[in-house]
């Protein structure tokens, strides 16, 4: 089984995780285990090394710890596919790219005209932006056969690229103040993790042990901690003794996947989407936070994505991936609309310091916006696809339809 087809197949059943994990945190928000579960989200919990001390709930313990490995995972899964893979390329990058730009400017205009008149709202006009690739190629996998491998491929492209802006964002605009003796031991770090990968050192503990350094001093500088994992992965070599499988990126990401997929993401998920649904009515959908997001998810997603790939195929800058036809590419435009795991994720930094009106709010949009995209699109995919005659690829044999990451 090839790289991409064990990502594919992880993925797609980290997806249904997810939508259990969303169920469970629902019902224990809404049920006589409220208490227990706020309980347990605000556990405290400290690290404490001589003099130093971190203190946290458990909450952000999840946040900005446990996502640190999710992160690390990721920036392994883009660094190899810049260097040889789907991202290797410019003319397999170009339209993947330019759908991804564009499924991250739409949803942020369509939040932005709802809110541009709340500064505090504004903090969360990065939310719709994000796709959830696990959720997304969950529901792709209910289709089985009927599904071109190549538009999967296409949405594990955007999906990289997606995440690639996801990282800037969170980066540029939700970091807090800085500390200039953090960010020089942050620096200090990144030089030895080059050192380390210059020397062309393979073994895993001289990285993770400069990692934790990283982690902390990124942690204590005012940007958010989870950038860590990604400058870690950057530094993890991909040159191995016969093939990239088994190179130390290689062997991390595989040791990795099932952990993050079927640990960290819905640990993640159950931490993030309770909702608490008593007295809810329509018009609480329809306040510009919420309304902002689900119609940023639902809209400037499908918008986005499709207007861009038909300006770019119709100028002849590309053409459309191999056997996909016209709807079946709006029908991927709609379900990249599934932002869950990291609309949450940003949410959970656009409006954790002071914005305690907006808390439940966001989590209301993205949830809605993301069954509907979902729905929506699985719809549209499964009425203007057919059963391939004598199966799809290998891709579609190994995996089922699916790949993983957030």
């Amino acid at each position: 089984m090839t790289i991409v087809q064990r990502f594919l197949r992880l993925e797609s059943a980290s997806g249904f995780l997810l939508v259990a994990a969303l169920i469970l945190a629902l019902i224990a928000e809404n049920s006589p285990l409220k208490p227990f579960y706020d309980m347990l989200l605000n556990t405290p919990m400290e690290l404490r090394i001589g003099s130093f001390k971190l203190s946290k709930p458990l909450l952000l313990w999840i946040n900005d710890a446990l996502m640190v490995v999710f992160f690390f995972l990721v920036g392994l899964e883009l660094k190899r596919e810049i260097m040889i893979g789907q991202l290797s390329s410019p003319s397999r990058v170009a339209l993947p790219t330019l759908a991804a730009i564009a499924g991250i400017v739409a949803p942020a205009l369509i939040y932005t005209a709802l809110n541009h008149d709340n500064p505090l709202a504004m903090r969360g006009w990065a939310i719709p932006t994000a796709t959830d690739i696990a959720f997304a190629l969950g529901v792709l996998s209910l289709l089985g056969r009927r599904v071109p491998s190549a538009l999967k491929l296409f949405l594990l492209a955007v999906a990289i690229i997606d995440d690639i802006g996801a990282i800037i964002i969170i980066a540029l605009f939700y970091s807090g103040d800085l500390s200039a003796t953090m960010l020089a031991m942050a620096g200090l770090a990144t030089v030895a993790l080059a050192f380390l990968n210059w020397r062309g050192v393979t073994t895993a503990t001289p990285y993770v042990l400069v990692g934790v350094v990283l982690w902390l001093a990124i942690l204590k500088s005012g940007v958010h901690a989870t950038i860590a994992g990604i400058i870690l992965a950057m530094f993890i070599p991909l040159r191995g003794p016969e093939d990239p499988k088994k190179s130390l990126l290689g062997r991390l990401e595989h040791d990795l996947h099932a952990t993050v997929a079927f640990i960290i993401l819905p640990v993640f998920a159950f931490a993030n989407a309770g909702i608490d649904l008593t007295g809810l009515v329509l018009a609480d959908l329809l306040a510009p936070v919420p309304l902002g997001i689900g119609l940023g998810l639902v809209l400037g997603k499908q918008l986005g994505i499709f207007s861009i790939v038909w300006l770019a195929v119709k100028t002849g800058f590309a053409r459309l991936p191999d056997n996909v036809s016209w709807l079946q590419m709006y029908g991927l435009s709609v379900l990249c609309g599934i932002g869950f795991t990291m609309s949450l994720f940003i949410a959970s930094l656009a409006f954790e310091q002071g914005a305690i009106p907006y808390a439940m709010n966001d989590r209301l949009g993205i949830i809605a916006g993301s069954l509907v995209s979902a729905l929506l699109g699985y719809g549209i995919l499964r009425a203007f696809s057919r059963p391939a005659a004598g199966g799809n690829t290998a891709i579609d044999e190994a995996s089922g339809g699916t790949r993983t990451d957030a």
